[in-house]
């Protein structure tokens, strides 16, 4: 079972999806209040079971709507994948991979681990 951990930034706080094996699948951007975190939180859970997949890797790929994976390549060359809302918001964004498949991979673990997954805070260091 995956769980949200809220943690707080510099700048303010964000949290991060990770699987049950502790390995981080989806990041959000900062929020400057807990209240909007766990808003973002919110709107994981909510839009990324039932999200399209549109994967902007193939040439004349067919636009989706939102709620939406949008699979990319980075200016490294990897691939990642951010989800947008219904409102086309970014709510969380992955890690870069170097394969397709590992990043096909990393969405059927968000939709998998996102919904219901408990929310945890991060104690300070």
């Amino acid at each position: 079972m995956g769980k949200f951990v809220i943690r707080n930034t510099k700048t303010g706080i964000k949290f991060d999806l990770k699987a049950g094996n502790g390995e981080v699948i989806a990041t959000s951007e900062v929020y400057k209040s807990e209240r909007s975190c766990r808003a973002g939180i919110a709107s994981v859970a909510k839009n990324a079971p039932i999200a399209n997949v549109e994967d902007q890797t193939v040439e004349g790929y067919k636009t989706e709507k939102c709620p939406k994976f949008e699979v990319y390549t980075d200016k490294a060359g990897e691939i990642r994948f951010r989800l947008k809302a219904t409102n086309g918001q970014i709510i969380a964004v992955s890690e870069g991979y170097k394969a397709m498949a590992s990043c096909t991979n990393g969405i059927a673990s968000v939709r998998k681990n996102a919904d219901g997954a408990p929310i945890v805070m991060q104690e300070d260091k």
